[in-house]
């Protein structure tokens, strides 16, 4: 079911499906909510599945203020319309890192959370100055031509040369997104703190995800 909320004045899609204990999968960079397909899929049977577009992705509206807080709180307002306040939530890349401010500010509305690879560490120097190259990219030729460029990096070797359709998928779906939105989100993640400390207090289960050959976050 194809579900929208208003988020200060902004419209927020989102999906809910199946029947069973609720979970929330919150997408990340250059992504929206259909990242989840195949999740989806096999999980809906045993799980409701509340799977956002973030502010600026998909079918999502950009929001005034865009940062990990901020969406974070929109995450918040969608358990709370789904009623599905306290449960698992996990996020993918930049998800992550939203999911991890909501664990911050708001930790009692969660019963677990999952860094599906992604990580608690700030942006490095060095990670800081990568993204800055991004968004000069990303304003000289658009978002579509940026995602075209990284997207295939985000990949392993092996999985250029054995499922190319879905890495091209991907890329179409690049031609979506504004350049605003995929700079906003750039600068939202260069000024997010670093959130090990969250990891060091939980009392909940905390799934990682990671990947042997994943040159974005290394194992």
């Amino acid at each position: 079911m194809n579900k929208t909320i208003s988020f200060q004045g902004k419209e927020i899609f989102y999906r809910v499906i199946g029947n069973g204990r609720p979970a929330v999968l919150v997408h990340g960079f250059g992504e929206d909510g259909e990242i989840w397909h195949n999740q989806v899929k096999f999980l809906q049977d045993k799980f409701k599945l509340i799977v956002p577009d973030l502010p600026g992705s998909g079918r999502s509206e950009l929001t005034d203020e865009m940062s990990m807080e901020r969406m974070a709180e929109v995450i918040l307002a969608i358990m709370q319309e789904e009623r599905c306040v306290p449960c698992p939530v996990i996020g993918h890349s930049m998800g992550g890192y939203i999911i991890l401010a909501l664990a911050e500010k708001y930790p009692e509305v969660l019963t677990a959370f999952g860094l599906f690879h992604s990580s608690a560490f700030a942006d490095s120097d060095e990670k800081k100055a990568t993204r800055q190259k991004g968004i000069s990219f990303i304003q000289q030729h658009g978002a579509g031509e940026f995602l075209k460029t990284v997207t295939p990096n985000l990949f392993a070797p092996d999985s250029k040369t054995k499922i190319p359709e879905l890495i091209q998928d991907l890329i179409e779906q690049g031609n979506n997104f504004t350049p605003q939105s995929l700079v906003s989100y750039y600068q939202a993640m260069m000024l997010r703190p670093d959130r090990t400390d969250v990891l060091r207090k939980t009392a909940v289960p905390v799934l990682f995800i990671m990947g042997k050959y994943d040159n974005a976050v290394p194992m």
